[in-house]
């Protein structure tokens, strides 16, 4: 059966995400079940929130163990990204280490505000999330936090310097901008996740 799970837990957005992905013929469920989580052909992890209560709450409820071990295609979005890497600087807060990559805040200058909040370009994309889409991309950001870049980055993006707009490793992908939010190209980036093998 072709399922696709958004997770759920107390971070914010999950009905824009439900949203595209209704736009693209896909019913998925939302839940924190689990067996549902388990037996899912897709998983979506999104979030805007604050790490370390996400991370409390993921602990808590036993979903960062049922996460780590998932073997099917997994997608995290804006905090889910940053959950997935080794550590982030909010909050100094540990994180489940898919990706061992620290997330450190932006330094705000003259010309650079913090948060990043808007359109900006994708580069040196790589791999199956980035498929079809055109160079010179532009997708829609909003956070405070970002992934260094490391041999997990699939593509940047440059804001003070450049940082990683998305990761993979294995059966895991993560983007920092909110492909829901991202017009006909963030529908793209969904329409290929739903569809790797």
């Amino acid at each position: 059966m072709n399922k696709t799970v958004v997770i759920k837990y107390p971070a914010g957005n999950i009905q824009s995400v439900l949203h595209a992905l209704d736009r693209l013929g896909t019913q998925a469920i939302w839940t924190d079940d689990p067996e549902e989580i388990r037996s899912a052909s897709r998983v979506i992890f999104p979030g805007v929130g604050e790490a370390s209560s996400a991370m409390a709450y993921l602990r808590n409820s036993g979903l960062d163990e049922v996460i780590m071990s998932l073997h099917q295609p997994v997608l995290g979005i804006c905090l889910g990204l940053q959950l997935f890497c080794r550590h982030s600087a909010e909050n100094d807060t540990d994180c489940l280490g898919i990706f061992d990559v620290p997330v450190l805040k932006f330094e705000a200058n003259g010309q650079y505000k913090v948060p990043h909040m808007g359109w900006n370009t994708l580069e040196a994309t790589h791999g199956p999330l980035f498929q079809g889409l055109p160079p010179e991309s532009y997708v829609y950001f909003v956070h405070s936090y970002y992934a260094v870049q490391s041999v997990n980055t699939c593509a940047t993006t440059p804001y003070t310097l450049p940082f990683s707009a998305a990761l993979q490793r294995d059966n895991f992908f993560a983007v920092q901008f909110h492909p829901e939010k991202s017009g006909k190209i963030g529908q793209q980036i969904l329409h290929n996740f739903l569809n790797i093998k």
